[in-house]
Order: structure tokens, then C-alpha cells, then sequence
């Protein structure tokens, strides 16, 4: 069949969830088809390897060290594909490539301009990943809201697409907020009619509105949303708030979506979410309750953790436990409770800020047989607290802390050293790690070989590896060439085990992160 577009264009607010809605629609089209997402973002970094957390959420690795969008995440989960770099577009990555072109005389002495020689740029490099993917079906999600000035170039390439690939081809679907005033009590459609009158102003006609509200859509509101759009009333979906992002796929196929895709595409679509709604089931009837704690610097903002959650989620089906999140912050040592508490994951993170309040949190784990699970930076604080307090190294640090520590126990990778750039220079993307048999690890992957994703400069110092052992750290996991410490644990411990990967990016509802599922599991013993 030709290759199908399906284009997602946000209105009235950011944030209302455009990944969560693509990724959605791609998981009712993936039981069929092969599909795979483009993500376009505004911003002028080159990615958002550099960002704050708190700024712009969670930095998403994918195998091949592509530091991409968060919603990459919902991708890869939802769909059920390992995304490549270049399927995240950034008005950084398309200004660069447009220099070079220039510089190289590909224009042949014309005057670059935003229009056309930008706009073409980004149509074709559509098609172009369509074209290289072999995909039957690609999802386009267009960062931000439309007005924007940041996403005028890529609303005039997806416009353009249309004329390219033709229109049986291409569907246009805007996601838009239907609020529900405090003290008014009623639906409120004028800020939806105005975002579609400003993407017709742009020269797309939308093919469906989804419609962000607390409630169902009411007759009277479709009917305006409709006429508005020039629509039909059955176009016009609710995109209902709800308790679990997971919730959305059957939301929107019990709106009749894949169907109204169906006609417009010309394309038969006879989706699957058997599996995926019974373990939505299992986890909206739990049989146990258990409480995990985050311990971390970022816990004023969740979506920098947005892959860890996810990951629990996926365990909360599979046990069918509820599982409740305590946030921990650090940064304040004299804040940490960890009374009733099943387990606790101390996450990845930068910087000194928050470190001793995490040592704290590890050596009570350790000495109470409280689980837990350590991940990146997470490694390396449980290594320096059982340095200090099971070998008596009582100066352990890492460099990255302390650069003039006596027992720098954590220090910088070799190929970091001379490295002055901060974007995309990390030890980036899927690596593989030998795992020893009889060991945690090992039981919870049933492989001597496994491939995480990795995000991080510093390392296990070398010169510390034989004392750390000595004193009955077991290092489960190692890199091939057994410099690199890849996974850790306790032999005489419910669960103390760590790695230096971040093997929640991999986790999904079908398919939960085995770390993960290995901490829930120990929790659930611990409670109960």
C-alpha cells in the first residue's frame, strides 16, 4: 500500500498530551501495520541532552545514544519500536543541517530562506524516514501549540505534505482543551474554535478534534466543535482525563477512532487491545497495596521521572498490587522517612546536590534489608556508601563531588576526560553487559548477556574494585571487556541491587523492566 501520514497539531495549551495521543493511535494501528513516530520540537538546542529536568522533563535515550523528547517514551512503549535519533526533529538539528547545505552549495547561489528551502527541508526528511523505515504508517507529532513562532516551519511542511503524497494519504488530527470554569459548571467550547480557525489560518483543515476535557463531551459542545471544523459530530472525540495514560487507547477506540482513520486512510483496521485492557484490569483491581520511595533531587517535578513511574506502572499489571509513590527530596537530609515503606529506588541524576541525603537513604536500606533498587547515579552512591561504611574508606566519594576525595571510589571514564562539549557526549545508548550466573541479575534476566541503555560520564574506579569486593559486593554485571561495573547486589539482602543503566527506558505495559519487576516482587515479600 502507498505509505500513510497521520499529523498531530496541539492547540490552546501545551502540555495537554499530543505524545500520549499519537502514541496511542499508533497502538490501535500497530496490530496491523508497521508504525513509527517523528516528534518535532521548537526549541533551538540540538536536543535536550542539556536541559534541566525540571525544565523540560526527562531525557529519553534511545539504543543508538539519541538523546531525545520524552515522549519518545510513550512511543517506543505504546508502539512497541525501538526509535531511532532522527526520528526527533529540533529546529536546532534542521537549522544545522540547513547551514551545512548552504555552506556546501547545495542551494547553487540561491538565498536561503525559512520559506521554501527550511519548509521542503522538513517535508522531505518526512518522507525520507518513511522511505529508509520501509514503515507502512508514520506518525507526525508537531511540538507546542499552534501561534506558536517556534512550529510555523513545520505546519507549512505538513501542510505541503499533502500536495506531495496526496490527500487520501494524510490525516489531520488536532488535539485541542475544552476547560470547565471553576464556579461555572459548564463546557466551554470558544477556546477549541478559536485553535481550529488559527490551524485553517495555516492552510490545514483538521480531519478529527480531540478534545482535552474532565468529562465527556457533552451533544451541544460536539455539535460546535463540529460545525467549527466543518465536521461531522462523530469526528470530534473526547480525550477524556483519566488515572493512567495507558487508559487512552481503548478511550479513543471506544469513540470509534480506528475506524474514522480507517475511511480516511482507505485503509481495513481491525485492532487488538484484548491484552492490553486486561492488564489495565489487573491493575485497576489490585490485591495488595504497597508503597516504593523515590529518593531523589528532581521530586518537584514527576515528569523528571516519568520513565521510572511508567515502569512501576507496568509492574502494578503484572502483580496486580497497587503501588503507591512517596517522594523523597534529598537535598534535605533531615527530611528522610522511610517508615512504611516496601522499597525504595534511588534514580539517576548530576551534580553534589542531594548526594549525602541519598547515602542516607541507601545505608538504612542496607542495614534494615529495606529493597532497593539503585539506578546510574543510584550505582554509584551505593557503592560509595558501602566503600564508607561496610570498608571503612571513610572519605569515599566520587570526583564528580568531591575531584581532591582520598578514596575517589567513583571517578570520571577515560574517554570523558578530555571531552569540553556537555551535548551528546556521554557514554550514550545500548551497550552489553556479561551478567554472572547464580546471582540476582541473572534470575531476574535468565541471560548471561544483556543489552541497557546507558546515560552517564563517571564509572566504578577500577583501583577499588578488589577491596569492594573483598567485603561482599558482587559485581553481577560487567562490561565485555570487565573494566565497566554494569550491575551490583548483596548476597545476604532481600534486594540491594544496582545498575549503571537506566533499564527503565526499555519497560512496557506488556513487557515490564526485569529490575523492576525483581524490586516489586521483593517489596510485596517485605510487606507482607
Amino acid at each position: 500500500m502507498q505509505r500513510k501520514y497521520v499529523v498531530i497539531t496541539g492547540g490552546v495549551l501545551s502540555g495537554l498530551g499530543k505524545g500520549i495521543a499519537l502514541a496511542s493511535i499508533g497502538n490501535i494501528l500497530s496490530k496491523d501495520y508497521k508504525v513509527i513516530p517523528i516528534k518535532c520540537d521548537g526549541y533551538l538546542n540540538v536536543d535536550p541532552g542539556t536541559m534541566n529536568p525540571t525544565e523540560h522533563g526527562e531525557v529519553f535515550v534511545l539504543d543508538d545514544g539519541g538523546e531525545v523528547d520524552m515522549d519518545f517514551g510513550h512511543y517506543e512503549r505504546f508502539l512497541g519500536v525501538n526509535c531511532k535519533s532522527d526520528w526527533n526533529l529540533t529546529m536546532g538539528k534542521v537549522f544545522r543541517e540547513i547551514r551545512i547545505k548552504e555552506r556546501r552549495g547545495d542551494y547553487l547561489g540561491q538565498t536561503v530562506q525559512m520559506i521554501p528551502h527550511v519548509s521542503n527541508f522538513i517535508k522531505n526528511h518526512f518522507i525520507k524516514i518513511g522511505e529508509e523505515s520501509k514503515t507502512e504508517i508514520v506518525l507526525i507529532e508537531i511540538g507546542g501549540t499552534v501561534g506558536d513562532m517556534e512550529n510555523e516551519l513545520y505546519l507549512d511542511a505538513v501542510k505541503n505534505l499533502l500536495q506531495v503524497v496526496g490527500k487520501e494519504n494524510v490525516v489531520y488530527i488536532h488535539l485541542t482543551y475544552v476547560p470547565i470554569p471553576y464556579g461555572v459548571d459548564e463546557q466551554k467550547s470558544k477556546p477549541t474554535q478559536q485553535s481550529i480557525s488559527l490551524l485553517r489560518q495555516k492552510g490545514i483543515e483538521p480531519d478529527i478534534i480531540i478534545a482535552r476535557c474532565s468529562e465527556m463531551l457533552n451533544k451541544n459542545v460536539r455539535n460546535k466543535i463540529a460545525k467549527s471544523s466543518s465536521l461531522d459530530t462523530e469526528k470530534v472525540i473526547t480525550g477524556i482525563d483519566v488515572n493512567d495514560v495507558s487508559k487512552i487507547p481503548l478511550v479513543f477506540e471506544e469513540q470509534g477512532i480506528s475506524q474514522l482513520l480507517a475511511r480516511k486512510l482507505n485503509i481495513p483496521i481491525k485492532p487488538d487491545l484484548h491484552t492490553w485492557g486486561e492488564l489495565i484490569e489487573k491493575r485497576e483491581n489490585p490485591k495488595k497495596e504497597i508503597t516504593i520511595a523515590i529518593a531523589g533531587k528532581y521530586t518537584n517535578l514527576e515528569d523528571s521521572y516519568a520513565s521510572i513511574i511508567e515502569a512501576l506502572n507496568h509492574c502494578a499489571s503484572h502483580f496486580s498490587v497497587k503501588i503507591n509513590l512517596k517522594w523523597i527530596d534529598t537535598s534535605n537530609e533531615n527530611e528522610v522517612d522511610l517508615t512504611e515503606v516496601s522499597g525504595v529506588i534511588v534514580p539517576g541524576g548530576f551534580g553534589s546536590r542531594g548526594t549525602e541525603g541519598k547515602i542516607k537513604v541507601i545505608e538504612y536500606c542496607r542495614e534494615n534489608k529495606l529493597p532497593l533498587l539503585g539506578i546510574c547515579y543510584g550505582l554509584q552512591m551505593m557503592v560509595i556508601e558501602f566503600a564508607r561504611n561496610v570498608c571503612e574508606l571513610k572519605d569515599a566519594n566520587t570526583t564528580e563531588v568531591n575531584p581532591n576525595a582520598e578514596h575517589p571510589v567513583i571517578h570520571i571514564l577515560e574517554s570523558q576526560k578530555n571531552i569540553s562539549e556537555k551535548g551528546g557526549t556521554m557514554r550514550l545508548g545500548s551497550y552489553l553487559a556479561k551478567i554472572k550466573e547464580n546471582t540476582k541479575v541473572h534470575a531476574l534476566y535468565n541471560s548471561t548477556e544483556v543489552s541497557e541503555r546507558h546515560r552517564h560520564r563517571y564509572e566504578v574506579n577500577q583501583n577499588y574494585h578488589e577491596i569492594l569486593q573483598e567485603n561482599g559486593l558482587i559485581f553481577s554485571g560487567m562490561s565485555p571487556d570487565n573494566t565497566l561495573v554494569e550491575f551490583i547486589e548483596l548476597k545476604d539482602h532481600p534486594y540491594f541491587v544496582a545498575t549503571q543503566a537506566h533499564p527503565e527506558l526499555k519497560s512496557s505495559l506488556l513487557k515490564p523492566a526485569p529490575l523492576f519487576s525483581g524490586l516489586i516482587k521483593a517489596a510485596i515479600e517485605y510487606k507482607f
